[in-house]
């Protein structure tokens, strides 16, 4: 009985079976292209049966079969003479292989044919997904695959090495790994606010510091560009942030670009001294508040104390989001003169030292006044030691006159050895090797000279105003501008200075002693300004008029004048303005005329005078021997005529 029982139910089942497979063979003939899956049937809370179906595209699954079957591809770089990137594929499923006799025009082929594919798949594996995403969710891992591949877009973490690999990197990966680096430095200065800005900016930090100097090029110009056109300051902010970190594991030593790109903060008028401000304020008013509410005796008249009071704490409340601003440029400004100032005291002989000093004489305007007399002591030891080069030594000086004609002035610091360096190294400025320091040397001078005039003996400005003129002779005629800029000025300001035009002064004793460091002792007052009689023999037509505005005690009007749009230029913008580093002359150099000699010769080809005729002919007859020209007989003739 239990046999028969069971043989029964094996034939009841494959009856079920055999149905339900003619059932479904129907329905999927009337929905043609239409796959039908039949899931587990439901109960609802009423206690009927739901049965589940889903249709399925059979052409939708047929191309992502294909396509999945192409999901393995490797690509492989090489570089040709010409620098270009050939790549040649490899596909393991479909087993098609690039022949190593291929051409360039047929890898070039072979590449744009797998490229086109792979976005062919692209498009259709995402526009699938829109279609339905519940269904088709398992398309996100085919669409992530492309990401993970072992593609060139990762060949930038081979620009990177670990600790101990000295292998050099081929070309055509050095080359793949820049383009990467380009293209993540794009996309941080294209969109510096989507979500993983600051993951892109930890990315390419360490990259400041890479052994590659066009890897850091590139680097640094993608954050100075962030610096400039960041208004946000947030993500500026972060770059500090991680910057600051990389030094200090790097232990100061690492390549200029870390601190060089610091120069392109947009610091103007940052005071760090004003919170401190602010709170004293704020502590003033409250308890003038509290003063009026405790001596008041009439009521209307409290009241209207109090409201001017009160009219006053809102003013300073409606601030709050500039004061915001202003705290986070104030919290990058903090980071970047701990940075300075560590590199200064500390490590005093490393690479980064004259960035270092470039941006503090930048941003010293900047700079708390509770750090002023350290940094001063810090800067004269540095120029006592001797070890600086002529552009580390200006910027030193920069930075201590920006000091003292700012937030500083009012501190008792004597700058008299500064002076003396400044002095000594002005003749080291020329036009053979260092004229690009002219620039510096031309702010120091305003700062010193012009900013700080009252503080500064006849005797000191007298000597640098000499000193300024000799130099002058030895720049081109932007540097020269630049420098007469400083003293025209001097002239307009300190009366005192005229004595270097006359010349017949006889005020005071002793000689000029040009050779002396100490400008106190140069006696200048002897001596005149006889640079200025070159200089209107100038091959620029700018620098003979501003020598001539010069001689003539620098007139207003009438001879020796200057026209406006001259006049009205500073130093600064005279140096900037002339500058021909564009291969540009400025004014544009006329066509000399031609010039006609006394004695010249017929058109008939006889010469006028017959001595200088027998002179030629005498010539023409030893023209076979070598001989020379004898100019001095020639010049005896000459002075017969």
């Amino acid at each position: 009985m239990k046999v028969k029982k069971a043989s029964k139910r094996k034939f009841d089942e494959e009856l079920i079976e055999d149905k339900y497979e003619e059932v479904r063979e129907k329905i999927n003939e009337n929905e043609g292209n239409k796959r039908i899956r039949f899931l587990l049937p439901l109960k609802t809370k009423d206690g009927s049966i739901k049965k589940q179906v889903i249709e399925e595209d059979i052409e939708s699954e047929e191309e992502e079969e294909k396509f999945n079957e192409n999901e393995n591809i490797e690509e492989e770089v090489e570089n040709d003479s010409d620098n270009d990137f050939i790549e040649t594929f490899q596909m393991k499923k479909q087993n098609v292989k690039v022949k190593k006799d291929m051409s360039e025009i047929e890898l070039m082929a072979h590449r744009r044919k797998l490229l086109n594919e792979r976005k062919i798949k692209i498009g259709l594996t995402a526009s699938t997904l829109l279609e339905n995403p519940e269904i088709k969710v398992k398309n996100f891992t085919v669409l992530l695959d492309f990401m993970e591949e072992n593609t060139p877009e990762k060949l930038a973490g081979k620009l990177r090495p670990k600790k101990g690999d000295h292998r050099i990197i081929p070309e055509p990966e050095l080359q793949l790994g820049e383009v990467a680096i380009t293209c993540m430095c794009d996309l941080l200065a294209t969109h510096p606010y989507f979500n993983y800005s600051s993951n892109i900016v930890c990315f390419l930090i360490p990259y400041l510091n890479n052994k590659y100097p066009k890897v850091r090029e590139i680097v640094a110009k993608c954050f100075s560009q962030i610096f400039k056109e960041d208004k946000k300051l947030e993500l500026t902010l972060t770059i500090v942030r991680k910057l600051n970190q990389l030094i200090k594991a790097k232990e100061y030593s690492l390549h200029t670009e870390a601190l060089s790109v610091l120069l392109s903060l947009r610091i103007r008028n940052v005071n760090l001294d004003k919170e401190r401000d602010e709170e004293l304020k704020q502590k003033k008013l409250q308890n003038h508040k509290s003063r009026i509410l405790a001596l008041s005796k009439r009521e209307r008249k409290r009241n209207k104390k109090l409201q001017e009071v009160e009219k006053e704490l809102l003013e300073t409340k409606a601030e709050e989001n500039k004061a915001q601003a202003e705290k986070v440029l104030t919290e990058i400004i903090s980071i970047v003169f701990t940075i300075y100032f560590k590199v200064i005291k500390t490590f005093p002989n490393s690479k980064i030292l004259s960035s270092c000093l470039e941006g503090l004489a930048k941003f010293a305007h900047c700079i708390n006044l509770d750090f002023y007399q350290d940094l001063v002591n810090a800067i004269n030891k540095l120029l006592a030691n001797g070890n600086l080069g002529l552009r580390e030594r200006l910027h030193c000086i920069q930075t201590v006159f920006t000091i003292l004609s700012g937030h500083g002035s009012s501190l008792t610091i004597d700058p008299h050895r500064f002076y003396l360096h400044l002095y000594k190294i002005l003749p080291d400025v020329h036009m053979a090797r260092n004229e690009e320091n002219c620039e510096i040397l031309v702010h120091c001078l305003t700062q010193a000279l012009i900013n700080r005039r009252k503080r500064v003996t006849q005797a000191r400005l007298n000597s640098f105003i000499k000193k300024i003129l000799t130099v002058t002779l030895q720049l081109q005629h932007h540097g020269s501008l630049g420098l007469l800029g400083v003293v025209r000025k001097l002239l307009q300001l300190c009366k005192t200075t005229e004595i270097l035009l006359d010349t017949d002064s006889s005020v005071g004793e002793g000689l000029y002693q040009p050779e002396l460091d100490d400008p106190e002792y140069c006696n200048a007052h002897r001596t005149a300004a006889w640079e200025l009689v070159a200089l209107q023999r100038h091959y620029h037509s700018i620098v003979q008029k501003m020598a001539k505005n010069l001689a003539c005690n620098v007139p207003t009007s009438g001879e020796g004048s200057l026209i406006a749009e001259i006049a009205k230029l500073s130093a600064e913008e005279l140096y900037s303005q002339y500058n021909p580093s564009e291969v540009a002359f400025n004014p544009p150099v006329s066509v000399p005329k031609k010039n006609v000699g006394k004695y010249s010769i017929t058109f008939r080809g006889h010469f006028i005078d017959f001595k200088f005729s027998n002179y030629i002919e005498k010539y023409k007859e030893f023209s076979n021997i070598r001989t020379n020209l004898d100019f001095y007989e020639a010049l005896q003739i000459e002075s017969a005529l």
